[in-house]
């Protein structure tokens, strides 16, 4: 699951805003604790959580902004981080049950412990699972067996009473919880202290990327890379674009826009924003350009003849449209604003898909709806756009918008669906709100109607619909299936049927309606040598199941994914790296065909031309215990159900990339051969390289300085250019020589 700063920021205010340490987790309370223990040594299972306090920790110095591109330093990366912990109560080790992909990716492996298949590099297994390429089906949901999921349809609030009751209902759960805390949060007879656990990252909702099969269309058509984007034919914002003439560039609370039809570039205009307004993403199409950017306001609610004061900060996402017909004069035409943190937006024909997540505030009064019904264009959104959940809780809202980018500040449609907000995926035609399920111990925690728990034996994932047509927004259905998603890549629309590949994870019996954010019951603790598995569902048009494949690939999980037509392809990761090849054309009848096993894993996999599957992750010793610098892999699967690794490159010294979490930092050009990304390592650089029959080669390299996190790569015509911190440079795309520079 892949996230950037600003959905860190997001989840740790998240985590921490309603809860409260209570007096007995203060520290010379768990200290008499401590000493009054018995010497009786337990493990303890924490359950798939997201600690606020861990996230903080990941996110504090994480986020490098200021000026400079070009230079020394190294690099940040920056995710959320969910961790599955057993502690020894005497040793206070604690191994991993995945592999934490961190700062220092050293350390991802090094924690693993036994459990994993094992194998060597290069070792094939035509037929997983020994009988006709088929893994085994055992899936772990002792609650509802091999029961189809349950699918139903999306209803809409009858009024705001309606959805109040969602809130109180969440506010008593938080003040159970709170309670609850003190009195279970303790561990029992335990004696040692917590350790580290293992974490694996993910991507944000500020969706970055630079993608091939766009990059490569643009490149042959119109002489220019466009967006890395996760969808053919449907548009993505980035922080930088350019229409062939003009570069477009997010440079702090200012968008700088420049001339590149000379060889020398040219300084046009800068679009300047409010003091309190900070850019997200900017879309470029024709002569409109759209500033995506988050805005806070103060509202004072106090009543000074009384004495009373107080207030709230409203948070908006806003999607303001330039018209760029005249680029050394740009003219605002028009603006849309909604409640929220911008989640990720879209653009299909002429119409643009603003996606913003909203929390609602549990603490909030009947009459004080400002702060649980959002608003959009300064109006709060109708009850009959605000749709309900499939569960029994609910806290956030994912809040969609559209409009025309013809006529910028009239809004065409909105609907708000109220449940957990999460992880969006955009197919050509619906929208796909995907809301991870913990249970009790998780980050987003569903219910089933009627109780105040899931009640969930393993992990899960909500699934809501919506059509889009024509700036039109549909509700069509929603369901719950069994695992969770590790990004945007792991679920995939085709041909009218959504697939999807989860990680099933499993939970506490002990999820009732008193929660234990730490110790938990005997019978909790024993259920830890529970195993994660993996999971491959097809669901027809309305969400009813057609088919699965359980029981894969034991002890790991999803690392990454990628569907392409009726073969999809996915990594798991724990000590080696299966590689997977699924048989799709049978939507009723999914097979594994093959999987490849070799050290290390990949985080991101692209097709590249004809039978060949571009992997861009880390190198791991085939001990599984420390990696080895950041790894690229050309796969061969021409026949999928012999893949094979045809070469790899490993940049040494090295732990991170940005790929890793944003696939639009990607520049990757079938047609001109080029892949392009940043590394982070000894010192942060961006480096290019071309594929043929001698392998990788690298053929552009250039140090960046530690400003230089938003580094991006594009070209168009005959020149190359490179984007980080306040810094433009351009190149000969032959001869890759240095024709100018530009600081902004």
């Amino acid at each position: 699951m892949s996230m950037d700063e600003k959905d860190l920021k997001k989840l740790a205010e998240e985590q921490s805003e309603n809860i409260k340490i209570p007096d007995s987790l203060q520290p010379d309370q768990i200290q008499q604790m401590l000493e009054s223990r018995g010497q009786k040594k337990r493990k303890y299972y924490y359950g798939k959580i997201t600690a606020a306090a861990a996230c903080g920790l990941l996110v504090i110095g994480a986020v490098a902004a200021g000026t400079g591109g070009f230079g020394f330093g190294t690099g940040t990366k920056s995710d959320h981080a969910e961790f599955q912990m057993i502690v020894d109560a005497d040793s206070g080790a604690a191994a991993g049950s995945e592999e934490m992909l961190t700062e220092s990716a050293a350390d991802s492996a090094a924690d693993s412990s036994g459990g994993s298949e094992s194998g060597v590099a290069g070792e094939q297994d035509g037929a997983a699972g020994g009988q006709n390429g088929k893994e085994s089906s055992v899936s772990g949901r002792s609650d509802r067996s091999d029961d189809p999921f349950e699918v139903t349809d999306i209803k809409t609030a009858k009024n705001y009473d309606e959805v109040f009751e969602y809130i109180e209902a969440e506010n008593k759960r938080m003040q159970e919880m709170q309670r609850s805390t003190e009195e279970y949060a303790v561990m029992d007879d335990v004696d040692g202290g917590m350790a580290g656990g293992s974490a694996k990252m993910e991507s944000a909702p500020t969706e970055n990327e630079v993608s091939a099969d766009t990059a490569g269309e643009a490149g042959g058509a119109s002489g220019y890379s466009d967006t890395n984007v996760r969808e053919e034919g449907v548009g993505e914002a980035d922080i930088v674009k350019t229409d062939g003439k003009r570069l477009y560039i997010v440079n702090n609370q200012q968008i700088q826009i420049v001339g590149i039809e000379k060889e020398e570039m040219e300084r046009l205009s800068t679009i300047r924003l409010d003091q309190e307004c900070y850019v997200s993403e900017i879309f470029v199409k024709g002569d409109r350009l759209i500033a995506v950017y988050s805005q806070s306001e103060y509202r004072d609610q106090g009543d000074v003849s009384t004495g009373e004061y107080g207030g709230r900060y409203l948070q908006y996402a806003v999607a303001e449209t330039f018209d760029i017909s005249k680029p050394e004069k740009p003219k605002s035409v028009g603006k849309i604003s909604q409640s929220g943190n911008y989640n990720t937006m879209r653009v299909s024909g002429d119409y643009v898909y603003l996606l913003s997540d909203f929390y609602a505030e549990i603490y909030s009064s009947r009459t004080d709806r400002d702060g649980y019904i959002p608003m959009v264009q300064g109006k709060r959104i109708e009850s009959g756009d605000i749709l309900m959940p499939m569960g029994a809780r609910a806290e956030k809202y994912t809040i969609i918008s559209a409009f025309s980018i013809k006529d910028p500040e009239k809004k065409v449609d909105t609907k708000a669906v109220f449940g957990s907000a999460g992880m969006c995926y955009v197919s050509r035609n619906n929208i796909y709100i995907c809301e991870s399920d913990y249970g009790d111990y998780g980050i987003m925690p569903l219910a089933r109607p009627g109780g105040g728990s899931s009640g969930r034996s393993v992990s899960g994932t909500c699934i809501r619909k919506v059509s889009y047509k024509d700036g039109e927004l549909t509700a069509v259905g929603q369901t719950e299936v069994d695992g969770t998603l590790n990004d945007s890549f792991s679920i995939d629309e085709y041909e009218g049927n959504l697939r999807l590949v989860v990680t099933v994870t499993p939970i506490s019996s002990d999820n009732s309606s008193t929660p234990r954010l730490f110790g938990l019951t005997e019978e909790a603790a024993q259920e830890q040598e529970l195993k994660d598995t993996n999971s491959l569902y097809i669901l027809d048009e309305n969400l009813e199941e057609l088919s699965r494949i359980e029981g894969l690939a034991e002890d790991e999980v999803v690392y990454s994914a990628r569907f392409m037509g009726d073969i999809g392809y996915f990594v798991t990761f724990r000590q080696m790296d299966p590689l997977f090849s699924v048989d799709l054309s049978d939507p009723k009848k999914p097979e594994i065909l093959g999987k490849l096993k070799i050290p290390g894993f990949s985080e991101y996999l692209h097709p590249y031309g004809e039978g060949k599957l571009l992997g861009i992750g880390m190198d791991v010793d085939e001990t599984g215990t420390a990696t080895e610098g950041v790894k690229l892999s050309m796969f061969d699967i021409t026949d999928p159900e012999n893949v094979t690794e045809a070469e790899k490159y490993v940049l040494e010294n090295t732990y991170s990339s940005d790929v890793f979490y944003d696939y639009k930092s990607a520049l990757v050009d079938v047609e001109k051969n080029l892949i392009g990304f940043r590394v982070d390592g000894d010192v942060m650089r961006y480096v290019i390289f071309s594929y043929g029959k001698n392998g990788f080669e690298c053929i552009f390299e250039r140090e960046l300085s530690g400003y230089a996190w938003n580094a991006r790569a594009l070209y168009s015509g005959s020149r190359l250019y490179l984007t980080a911190g306040n810094t433009v440079e351009s190149y000969d795309m032959k001869s890759l020589q240095k024709i100018d520079d530009i600081v902004l």
